[in-house]
């Protein structure tokens, strides 16, 4: 049984936020479009062009967009308006792959770097077929909001880190997409959490070629929903890191989940059909830390 569809006609779709109006807002990262959505009931609205390569988005409590754009390796936040309100640069360089973004209990904000230009990972409209021999440099960064200014990072080396997101135990949850890992983080206790592995997503006989762990999200029943790119799945973890379920998704190459506000519902970004799906789940989301800024 196939599962509904919200909307059709997304170009490479990420980055889902809901909001309380039963809309879902996402980004669409191919170039054509490069732009932030807004999607309800097979309707498709474009909002904001990003340009570049927008690949992950929150929102903090004033209502503003914060999206990760991976080519020219930026943060933007755009206000309730559609106006870019500022910037995000790196200290020395650039980031190299801004993928995705969450706000911490903190009220700091989080963002992964995949650790690798996305012009080396693809090549035409394609993955590169040398992923696996690519050097990767991926960490995380810690962002002071309120003057868009890097505070620190940590770890390195990471195979890919993706999507990440804050559980009931206030501590960072991170995925590394090459192996199917999920790592946890002690970040409100020390500058230089060490990484923990939690769980392992990827099945044992799961597709060959680029899979693992995208975009995950927590539900108020302590679990972690995670998005498995070329899995065709969202594999639920319990709060000891194992396996509970794994539900499948329409297409093989879901890419990030976002619990609707007030349902058992969750939306899902889907690359293959080119589309957001809409997933029956047992419980309702974990809310989002979504610090305000008077």
């Amino acid at each position: 049984m196939s599962n509904p569809v919200l909307a059709k006609g997304i170009t490479e779709g990420e980055g889902p936020v809901a909001m309380p109006d039963g809309s879902v807002w996402i980004v669409e990262m191919a170039g054509n479009r490069a732009c932030v959505t807004r999607v309800s009931d097979d309707n498709v609205e474009v909002k904001i062009r990003v340009g570049g390569r927008p690949n992950g988005m929150t929102v903090d409590g004033n209502g503003r967009l914060w999206v990760a754009e991976a080519r020219e390796g930026q943060v933007h936040c755009y206000n309730v308006n559609g106006s870019l309100r500022s910037v995000v640069d790196h200290p020395e360089n650039r980031f190299l792959w801004p993928n995705d973004l969450r706000f911490g209990p903190d009220g700091l904000l989080y963002l992964t770097d995949s650790g690798v230009l996305d012009t080396v990972f693809i090549t035409g409209i394609a993955i590169n077929p040398d992923w696996a021999n690519l050097d990767y440099r991926g960490c995380v960064y810690v962002i002071d909001p309120l003057t868009s200014k890097v505070l620190r990072r940590f770890d390195d080396g990471i195979k890919f880190t993706n999507g990440l997101a804050f559980g009931p135990d206030d501590k960072l949850y991170v995925n590394e997409t090459i192996g199917g890992n999920v790592y946890q983080y002690d970040v409100l206790n020390t500058d230089a959490p060490e990484r923990r592995l939690f769980g392992n997503v990827n099945t044992a006989d799961g597709p060959a070629g680029w899979r693992g762990p995208d975009g995950m999200a927590f539900g108020t029943d302590g679990r972690l929903y995670c998005t498995v790119y070329g899995q065709g799945d969202v594999t639920v973890l319990d709060p000891e890191g194992k396996v509970s379920e794994r539900l499948p998704t329409n297409g093989l190459r879901p890419t990030n989940i976002a619990f609707a506000q007030g349902r058992r519902t969750a939306f899902v970004t889907e690359v293959l059909n080119s589309c957001v799906e809409v997933l029956d789940v047992p419980c309702e989301g974990l809310p989002l830390h979504r610090p305000r800024f008077d």
